[in-house]
């Protein structure tokens, strides 16, 4: 008689669900593609519009028709070493795009920002959620303007510039640390997403074992983000340039969805959304969602 393997689904959230701009996100049911809009001249992966409204409005429309669940649009170059940007230099660069991509797609946005201020003015301006990629550990008004606005918030793990002991107990205490502000700012677990933070302040193996380690997460009981695409580790794996990690990208979205994220972080989302789909099928035996994608 075979035998049947069955992947652990997670079923522990503290919120079933969450809407962002009318659209319910349903935690568990399936794996949401957030799709980078990267309004930078010096992105990583070689994708930066800069601060050009008409094209970022374009890469929305494609990366809806393609299959996004929420945009991400950032400013500031997370890359290691980059500059960081004037709050008033990143806004420049983001508050346009944000109005343009809002006038082109219906889809939910999120600012990619640290700076509380940049927050507000995205805010504002059409966006509907923050990710920070410190975890709003870095500028101390994040919490009050995420409250302010009541929107959903993306908390990374950023491991920069900390000492390391354990790559699943650095990222724990991160999340512990943003909690506490959420929780004394009078933001609801609800509304948190977290992020790892995969390719931030770690060795590739130390990224390569976050993946394998990321079900030790599910104790937070909320909704785990990943964003692993094009970046530095699978070029590593691969020996390959940035414009060379499609498959890599592939086989650690796959995995990271097999592990239990909910939300991945992608640049190709067509081929992404492909990968998310097969995944979602093998590893929540669901195919609820086929037609609608």
């Amino acid at each position: 008689m075979p035998t049947t393997v069955s992947w652990p689904i997670r079923r522990d959230y503290l919120a079933p669900s969450l809407t962002i701009r009318g659209r319910e996100f349903e935690w568990g049911a399936r794996t949401y593609l957030m799709g980078v809009i990267n309004v930078t001249p010096d992105s990583f992966s070689g994708d930066g519009l800069g601060a050009d409204p008409a094209a970022a409005a374009r890469q929305a429309a494609a990366f809806e028709a393609a299959g996004a669940h929420i945009l991400d649009v950032g400013g500031q170059s997370s890359r290691p070493g980059a500059p960081v940007l004037d709050p008033a230099e990143e806004a420049r660069r983001v508050v346009p795009c944000i109005e343009a991509v809002r006038a082109a797609s219906t889809l939910p946005i999120s600012v990619d920002t640290f700076h509380a201020v940049v927050a507000g003015w995205a805010l504002q301006s059409g966006a509907d959620m923050v990710n920070d990629i410190w975890g709003m550990r870095s500028d101390s008004e994040m919490p009050a303007i995420v409250a302010r606005h009541g929107v959903p918030l993306v908390a990374m793990h950023n491991q920069r510039g900390r000492d390391f002991n354990d790559v699943v107990t650095d990222i724990a205490d991160g999340f512990h640390a943003t909690l506490a502000l959420c929780h004394r700012h009078g933001i609801a677990p609800g509304q948190v997403i977290l992020d790892p933070g995969f390719g931030f302040g770690w060795t590739p193996e130390q990224n390569l074992e976050l993946i394998r380690r990321l079900p030790e997460l599910w104790e937070f009981r909320l909704p785990l983000l990943v964003g692993t695409s094009r970046k530095s580790t699978i070029g590593f794996v691969l020996d390959a340039p940035v414009e060379e990690r499609l498959e890599g990208t592939a086989a650690t979205v796959t995995l990271a969805i097999a592990a239990g994220a909910d939300i991945v972080r992608v640049h190709d989302v067509a081929e992404m959304a492909k990968v998310s789909k097969v995944t979602d099928a093998i590893v929540r035996g669901n195919w609820k969602y086929r037609a609608q994608q």
